[in-house]
């Protein structure tokens, strides 16, 4: 097998174990082995273990001595910190993107096409959904990229990583897909007309938005829990 099927392998099982954690088809506090997983995905323990050590990285799954991993819980402390540091470099690479009279105007007007197609999907399920979620996240991907900072493109890329979790709880449980779509949209509007202020504006806006409505959610399941165990 060449190195590019293998590397294509290895790429294809972190993104199927990152799609079951993040869609919730295996829930937070929940044990994986690589022997389940592999039998799972119909693949060797090789890949499926890469993965989980990517995943740890990402901060999707924890590594415990002798137990193996689970799928990590939300935690209120790592969602305010990852937020906040998003809405940071976010910002600032929209800026960049915008003040970069190079910018790719042609390939971020492609990707809002892609979530308009993805949404246009009759009765679409989980699958479209996710798909849809990786589009939208990997559009600020593309901006960081296109502003040419390379040290703020890859720290944002391990921050998104670890935020797409929250990212999903919002859009599923909100149905915030609309909403998202047009702010996303809007921004890429802002970095189109080389408004660099309007543009880092937006993308501040947009995780700050995003932020309130998970705390919001998070907040509410805690409390709800709480209020079962005090019944209990």
């Amino acid at each position: 097998m060449s190195k590019e099927r293998k590397n294509t392998l290895r790429d294809s099982v972190f993104e199927k174990l990152k799609a079951l954690i993040i869609t919730g088809q295996i829930p937070p506090g929940s044990r994986v082995t690589e022997t389940d997983m592999a039998e799972r995905l119909k693949v060797s323990r090789t890949p499926v273990r890469e993965a989980f050590n990517r995943l740890e990285r990402d901060g999707l799954m924890i590594g415990r001595p002798r137990q193996g991993y689970v799928v990590a819980e939300f935690n209120l402390t790592m969602f305010r910190e990852a937020f906040d540091i998003r809405e940071l470099l976010d910002g600032r690479a929209t800026e960049l993107a915008a003040a970069t009279a190079a910018a790719d105007k042609t390939r971020l007007r492609a990707i809002l096409a892609e979530c308009e197609r993805l949404a246009a999907i009759p009765d679409r399920g989980t699958r479209e959904q996710f798909e849809e979620l990786q589009v939208g996240i990997d559009l600020h991907r593309v901006i960081a990229e296109i502003g040419g900072n390379e040290m703020l493109h890859g720290m944002l890329c391990v921050i998104l990583d670890k935020c797409q979790q929250y990212v999903w709880t919002e859009l599923l449980w909100l149905d915030e897909w609309k909403v998202t779509r047009e702010e996303h949209t809007g921004i890429v509007e802002a970095i189109c007309a080389g408004d660099v202020a309007l543009a880092g504006d937006r993308a501040r806006a947009h995780v700050r938005g995003s932020r309130e409505n998970i705390l919001r959610l998070l907040q509410a399941k805690s409390d709800y829990q709480g209020f079962f165990a005090k019944a209990s």
